[in-house]
């Protein structure tokens, strides 16, 4: 959160606050935020005391520390859990940040709540929302005893084949009814979790199993907690998840 707000003030970024006076927004857009006071509050009142003085020992233990990359503070990503790995940048957005690389998270595994979520979907939705539609998969015609015609909807054999996979194991190219698609563009269109998913069927219904939660480029939070309930200190951590970091002072950084 520190190294966020540092990278904003350092670049001059101000891009989508509502006044021009405003560092960020206290959104999940920028940096969600609540009052210390409402903060103690709620905690308090349930049952979080130990919660909230382990937050306040985290805040004072790396006082005035940020993670930089060649001098500069870092875009420091990060997202729920992974299904194993986390991403290389550019195989989720466009640009290749030297810091933000592909490395191994098994911890979260055994850990993380929901994992593995199932969805369910009709082929007819997933037509829909993939900006498919039945012409794709020409309807069959089948005649019945009384000689009337019907159409039948061949859509339900919907074919789907993975066609590559990241660097982070996670589904990069997919063959859906004819069209190609990217594992991002799946994941937004049908609203899943992760780009990490299989699939199986069950009559007209697709079932799309996902593995962890996020877009997977940076910190996997659930990766965190594994690696610290092991022991990992928060420096070993945060240079596990970002490759090639330092740490700095804000003092040395606005002294430049």
């Amino acid at each position: 959160a520190r190294t966020f707000i540092m990278r904003r003030l350092v670049a001059g970024d101000r891009s989508g606050v509502p006044v021009p006076e405003a560092d960020v927004t206290d959104t999940v857009s920028h940096q969600a935020y609540i009052s210390k006071d409402t903060l103690e509050r709620q905690w308090k009142l349930g049952g979080r005391s130990a919660d909230l003085a382990k937050l306040q020992r985290a805040v004072l233990e790396t006082r005035g520390v940020i993670m930089t990359y060649k001098g500069q503070p870092i875009t420091a990503s990060f997202f729920a859990s992974s299904g194993g790995y986390t991403e290389n940048s550019e195989e989720y957005w466009n640009a290749a940040i030297p810091y933000l690389r592909s490395v191994t998270s098994p911890w979260e595994k055994e850990i993380t709540p929901n994992y593995a979520v199932t969805n369910t979907f009709t082929v007819a939705e997933i037509l829909t929302r993939l900006g498919l539609n039945d012409k794709v998969i020409p309807a069959s015609k089948e005649t019945t005893n009384s000689g009337t015609t019907t159409k039948i909807s061949s859509s339900s054999r919907l074919p789907m084949e993975v066609l590559s996979l990241t660097t982070g194991h996670r589904i990069k190219e997919v063959s859906i009814g004819g069209s190609i698609f990217t594992g991002r563009e799946v994941r937004e269109k049908l609203g899943l979790r992760s780009s990490q998913f299989s699939w199986s069927r069950k009559g007209n219904k697709i079932l799309i199993t996902t593995f962890g939660n996020g877009h997977g480029v940076g910190m996997s939070q659930w990766g965190a907690n594994g690696m610290a309930k092991e022991g990992g200190t928060a420096t070993q951590i945060l240079k596990h998840y970002y490759s090639g970091i330092s740490f700095t002072q804000i003092s040395t950084l606005l002294k430049k």
